[in-house]
């Protein structure tokens, strides 16, 4: 006969039942995302990704303009690449990367050709659409396509003030009061044109009549940084001597004129003044200006400086160098060296 428990054979059915029951029990559900919002979340986070390794590492903004490395492979924009060169050369140190520290140059660096493709397939707002185009596309998008971008009216020249999006240009034109201006208020407003194109129109007619004149003089030089004697050394730069007029001149330049630390400074300008390096037996009158040179890439807006070389004025006060902004001037400071054209008029008396 059968010994079995009948009460303990249900009780470890049970037992097993409860068992099976906890471990068939579903898993949590995930979010169920339709097919075009897992594509854009995707798109998305990478974005955010890319973004935060391919930004410079001064100031952590994606360039959009060459893509510097130094050796270990951080990269910066050709802007703070340019400052960080200009800080160095300001302080008499060498420039480092801001990341590992390691010595940055003009010759240590590499520009960074596979990122700043990579950048141009980056999308980028319209700044002002909002709406989404890759870097490289989105510049002429906001120049020429957009609908949104700001623009003027047609009769801007005879004093219409209005400024708008592309999109009302046309149906402000349709209303404009302007085309129906009496010839006084016209001519009102081309007076106001009139004065802001006269010294561009000055300076370009001064050119040609001093290239007339019987004595100029056309030199290519290079200025090299050097340091003062002062217990804060300062910055400088100076040409070699060279030969005009039969005399021996020198240019000499300096930064936001010798500033005690232009280090600190985020604005920043270049002024330099021509110096006669012997005494002269008569007076000599001296137009000059500044241009770029045959082997230099420097952005100067010309401009002409006039000065009475005398027995006891042998040279000229500094004078701005007309660079375009300060970005230019940073530029110039990472250099080894600035090449410039100097073009020198002697007036007859």
């Amino acid at each position: 006969m059968s010994d079995s428990n009948p009460s303990s054979s249900a009780s470890d059915q049970n037992e097993a039942a409860v068992k099976d029951e906890v471990l068939e029990e579903p898993l949590p559900k995930k979010i169920k995302l339709e097919p075009t919002e897992q594509k854009s979340l995707a798109v998305e986070k990478l974005e955010q990704r890319l973004g935060g390794i391919l930004c410079c590492a001064v100031c952590l903004d994606l360039p959009k303009t060459a893509i510097y490395q130094c050796t270990n492979g951080h990269l910066m924009c050709a802007g703070c690449f340019n400052h960080l060169l200009a800080d160095a050369r300001l302080r008499d140190e060498n420039a480092t990367c801001p990341n590992c520290r390691v010595d940055i140059s003009k010759t240590s660096v590499s520009r960074n050709l596979a990122v700043e493709k990579a950048l141009s397939e980056l999308p980028s707002e319209c700044q002002f659409c909002g709406e989404e185009y890759p870097r490289n596309f989105v510049i002429r998008h906001e120049q020429s396509q957009c609908e949104e971008r700001s623009t003027v009216c047609q009769y801007s020249r005879i004093g219409c003030p209005w400024q708008g999006p592309f999109h009302e240009q046309k149906e402000h034109e349709r209303n404009c009061t302007h085309p129906h201006n009496t010839g006084a208020q016209v001519l009102q407003a081309l007076d106001l044109i009139e004065q802001s194109k006269k010294e561009e129109k000055l300076l370009y007619e001064s050119i040609i009549e001093f290239l007339s004149f019987e004595k100029v003089n056309f030199h290519d030089l290079q200025m090299k940084p050097y340091r003062t004697d002062e217990f804060i050394h300062k910055l400088f730069y100076e040409t070699g001597r060279f030969q005009a007029f039969d005399q021996q001149w020198v240019v000499k330049a300096r930064v936001n004129n010798s500033q005690r630390d232009p280090a600190l400074s985020c604005e920043r300008e270049m002024s330099y003044q021509i110096s006669l390096k012997a005494k002269t037996p008569q007076p000599i009158s001296l137009s000059y200006m500044i241009l770029r040179g045959p082997f230099s890439d420097a952005k100067v807006n010309p401009k002409i400086y006039k000065f009475d070389f005398t027995e006891s004025e042998l040279e000229t006060p500094y004078t701005k160098l007309p660079l375009v902004d300060t970005a230019e001037c940073n530029r110039l400071l990472s250099k080894k060296v600035i090449d410039f054209r100097l073009i020198m008029f002697v007036h007859q008396k």
